[in-house]
């Protein structure tokens, strides 16, 4: 059995990454830390989680933090660089599911997070987590940074068309929107029902945080720069996110949906649907899954993906646990066979 331990665990994504690891068949909850709730049962805060754990929330501490195989930070940006280090001199592992280990370069990171960088040489070992294009990596890491959930969407649906270079790749669109939940379970008034409900709109059109993490993985799989505007929207859900993807085909003598289908066709999270569907966010609520369809309208030049997530699992607790799996030389889908609740 495996230790974990999770740093941060009274947030969205928090309790979602605890009620992954409860059900985990080789996994046992160590410790949860809240400096808010220290002493408090993570059940009475969460009674989804009652009968499955009886933990208390504690203090962040180095040494049961380190004794733990495995760590999870479920914090805000800025925390897990400024406890990392410790950890793993300790011999603990981690998955960071902030932001702080996702950009390798220091600079662009300070500039977008608006804060000095508290490790810089661990940054420069840390794995990008999107096992779909660094599997490998991740099995040796030391230490992984789990990717935002607008990037897993994103990426996904760009990337058999960049691996192949069968698009203008200086061009690219990404129509984005996500459920309220990927605001964060704090207290805002743009996420107050009477705000979010029956209203759509973008935001932070001139530039968001996952925009330089989306350039810089789909640079990397490109071999030069990408050009790319993002623009995330929010949706009146609590769950999901759609990404509409658009490009330009450098010849529209492609099968697009034979290149989706087997560049994924191994890929456990990835399901590439039949011609003609539409992906629906409802189709992945609560799972661990990316569904994408891929279309040429009118058989012409542009090509259009369409990409859903559960933004708290794919997009951030689901593949934190399947980064887990992978760096424990566990069954890659250990803990994650659910299936979606519908309705």
């Amino acid at each position: 059995m495996l230790s974990a331990g999770v740093v941060g665990g009274t947030g969205y994504t928090g309790v979602e990454l605890l009620r992954l690891l409860v059900m985990h068949p080789q996994v046992e909850l160590q410790c949860v830390t809240s400096r808010s709730n220290v002493g408090t049962k993570v059940a009475e805060m969460f009674p989804i989680l009652r009968e499955h754990t009886d933990i208390a929330f504690t203090e962040p501490d180095d040494a049961a933090l380190g004794g733990c195989d495995i760590v999870f930070f479920a914090t805000p940006n800025g925390t897990a660089m400024t406890m990392v280090p410790a950890l793993l001199e300790r011999g603990a592992r981690i998955v960071d599911l902030a932001a702080d280990f996702r950009l390798t370069d220091v600079a662009e990171w300070q500039h977008w997070y608006g804060i000095e960088h508290a490790c810089p040489d661990v940054l420069s070992e840390a794995v990008y987590g999107l096992p779909e294009i660094n599997r490998g990596a991740i099995a040796d890491a030391r230490i992984v940074a789990n990717p935002g959930c607008y990037p897993t969407a994103v990426t996904l649906g760009f990337l058999p068309l960049i691996e192949e270079g069968l698009i203008d790749d200086q061009h690219l669109i990404a129509d984005a929107k996500s459920g309220v939940s990927g605001a964060g379970r704090g207290a805002n008034v743009a996420t107050l029902l009477c705000e979010a409900s029956e209203n759509f709109k973008p935001y932070a059109v001139d530039g968001h945080r996952h925009l330089p993490e989306i350039r810089q993985t789909l640079g990397a799989v490109a071999g030069h720069a990408v050009g790319l505007t993002f623009v995330p929207h929010l949706l009146p859900m609590i769950r999901g996110i759609e990404a509409s993807l658009y490009a330009v085909l450098e010849s529209t003598n492609v099968d697009v949906h034979l290149l989706y289908s087997q560049r994924y066709e191994a890929e456990r999270f990835v399901d590439v649907l039949p011609v003609g569907s539409m992906p629906e966010t409802r189709t992945v609520r609560g799972v661990n899954m990316c569904r994408i369809a891929v279309f040429k309208p009118q058989g012409k030049d542009t090509v259009v993906v369409s990409a859903v997530i559960d933004n708290l699992v794919k997009g951030a607790a689901g593949q934190a646990v399947q980064n887990m799996n992978i760096m424990f030389g566990l069954t890659e889908d250990a803990g994650l066979r659910n299936v979606a609740l519908l309705p």
